[in-house]
């Protein structure tokens, strides 16, 4: 019997990497990560001009959080309607379930984003690609489907591209769309960076975007916390949904309760990732001398939260110094209201 405590940590960006023409890779699936059941989750970076290349997921919804550059993105609808977005640092975006979509790197500079998929058995197994769906099918029915010869189809890929090198389009030409500058919002694209922070205090900020925001998005909200050196996102859990945490900067120590004197705490560093079960109470504290930025998903649309400080405040003394044989002097010790994020001591 395996006795070892299982780890809610797993060094995403120290893994080797899948590398393509122009694009390299790492993925976290439950395969990889055992204790992501709910999530997994992709570091993407794309060359300039590169792209990953046109396909869909079968198993999973697909959110996106940009880090680094700037990216064009067309998705396919059921019922035909197309759409072509653009993003930059902070941009958030969700393709549903089965619907086609590509990424490609406009700018001069690489491109970074994390991809969050609602579903930890996600991996590339259900993940389906153009090329590779032109080249298994009968010569002849390629030819027929695209219009070409069948010596035309001769000159397409043999196989899955998955990274295609191309050169760096002109957004604004009259070859590309959308011609405009790009709308703050849209159906697929949502600013979560230039939202104002929701929650502010002396230790940090939280800035969050669900379903309510971002319709589209119905099974994964998200969001980005920072907190300064030694500032403590207060003892709480979620009872709708796990939590998937991409450490963008900083270091942090997370302890995930399970219940039944059952815990684990856990250092982490930027390129790690983090996970949390639904329903397990768990911390974050900035351990570092810098600002540690976060990024949060959630494989649930609605946002739900507990915080211990809030639970504690909504109940009688009398039960409080009950609950843990203290007297009434130390329970008017106890939060008087939500704290959320606890200052540095």
């Amino acid at each position: 019997m395996n006795n070892q405590p299982v780890s809610f940590k797993y060094a995403l960006e120290k893994k080797t990497p899948r590398v393509g023409p122009g694009g390299i890779t790492r993925g976290a699936s439950v395969s990889e990560f055992p204790a992501s059941i709910g999530i997994a989750g992709v570091s993407m970076r794309l060359e300039p001009g590169a792209m990953r290349e046109l396909h869909w997921h079968a198993n999973a919804a697909e959110w996106a959080y940009v880090i680094e550059g700037s990216l064009r993105t067309t998705i396919i609808h059921p019922g035909g309607n197309g759409y072509t977005d653009l993003f930059y640092p902070g941009d958030v975006w969700y393709f549903p379930k089965g619907y086609g979509h590509a990424i490609q790197n406009i700018g001069d500079t690489a491109a970074h984003f994390i991809l969050i998929f609602d579903n930890g058995d996600f991996s590339e197994d259900h993940t389906f690609s153009i090329t590779d769906f032109l080249a298994h099918v009968p010569k002849e029915i390629a030819a027929q489907s695209l219009g070409l010869t069948l010596e035309e189809v001769d000159q397409l890929p043999k196989g899955e591209v998955y990274f295609a090198k191309s050169a760096i389009p002109n957004v604004g030409s009259i070859l590309a769309t959308p011609k405009e500058e790009p709308a703050l919002m849209s159906m697929h694209r949502y600013p979560l960076e230039a939202q104002q922070p929701r929650l502010i205090s002396g230790g940090g900020t939280l800035k969050l975007v669900t379903a309510k925001e971002f319709p589209i998005s119905k099974t994964i909200s998200g969001s980005i916390l920072e907190l300064q050196p030694g500032a403590l996102r207060d003892l709480h859990w979620h009872p709708n949904a796990d939590e998937w945490q991409y450490f963008i900067s900083g270091q942090a120590e997370i302890t995930v309760f399970l219940a039944e004197g059952h815990a684990v705490t856990e250092q982490f560093e930027a390129g790690d990732v983090g996970y949390v079960p639904m329903g397990a109470g768990h911390y974050i504290k900035n351990t570092g001398t810098e600002v540690c930025k976060i990024l949060i998903g959630f494989n649930s649309g609605e946002y739900e939260s507990i915080d211990l400080s809030r639970w504690l405040a909504t109940n009688p003394k009398d039960l409080l110094a009950g609950n843990f044989g203290v007297s009434a002097e130390i329970i008017d010790k106890f939060p008087k209201d939500e704290v959320f994020i606890e200052q540095p001591v």
